[in-house]
């Protein structure tokens, strides 16, 4: 499935209205199974799928990291491929009741479907020290990561997250139509690469929310 759709769209100025072909972000749902459990229903936009239900188990404190995973993949068939699974690796026990969610998760709320606010305290690890940014440094991100958001290029409408290391050096980059999916996207792409996180810096487009905070957080970031 694309992460873009094409549509017809009308625009209008101080001269009229003029009809033109345009390009919008997609979103679709993306049922999470842990095991054979159906565990959440996430509003995303398609692509890099992988990488968000990694990071989002990890984000989530379903799991405590990728070692914890023997892998993520799609469910059967499915064309669509809008059915995933995570299966645990041998020896890691989990209750999937604990962390199922009885609403899905949309592109704009990466809480929803929590029933309780005790649902809402995830443990995090003791915050790491972190790298220590220059000025100049920490000033270049913002146009380090907007150079390479390639969806956000065509549409206009599409969040992103960046990881980049002490020396500003971008590491990786993932879109998504929801700010918190970006950053599941992109802490699961780094935790398949085994990078130590609590030694880079967390970029997100737009403003910064509990959940992204959250996140990021007991991602060790």
């Amino acid at each position: 499935m694309s992460q873009t759709t094409p549509w017809r769209v009308t625009r209008g100025s101080v001269d009229g209205l003029t009809s033109t072909d345009d390009q919008l972000v997609t979103e679709a749902p993306l049922e999470m199974r842990l095991g054979d459990t159906p565990l959440a229903v996430l509003m995303r936009t398609p692509g890099d799928d992988a990488d968000l239900l990694l990071g989002f188990a990890i984000t989530e404190g379903i799991v405590l990291g990728p070692h914890e995973v023997s892998r993520v993949n799609v469910v059967g068939d499915d064309p669509e491929r809008n059915r995933w699974e995570i299966v645990l690796a041998d020896g890691v026990r989990i209750d999937p009741e604990q962390f199922r969610r009885n609403l899905y998760t949309s592109s704009s709320c990466g809480v929803c479907g929590k029933a309780s606010i005790d649902a809402l305290k995830v443990a995090a690890p003791e915050p790491p020290n972190g790298p220590v940014l220059g000025a100049g440094v920490l000033l270049s991100l913002p146009a380090k990561m907007r150079a390479v958001q390639q969806t956000f290029n065509v549409t206009g409408g599409q969040h992103a997250a960046a990881v980049f290391d002490a020396a500003g050096d971008l590491l990786a980059v993932r879109e998504d139509i929801g700010r918190h999916n970006a950053v599941d996207k992109v802490i699961g792409a780094l935790a398949v690469q085994r990078w130590p996180l609590g030694e880079l810096v967390l970029l997100v487009s737009g403003r910064v929310s509990f959940e992204i905070v959250q996140k990021a957080a007991v991602a060790g970031v």
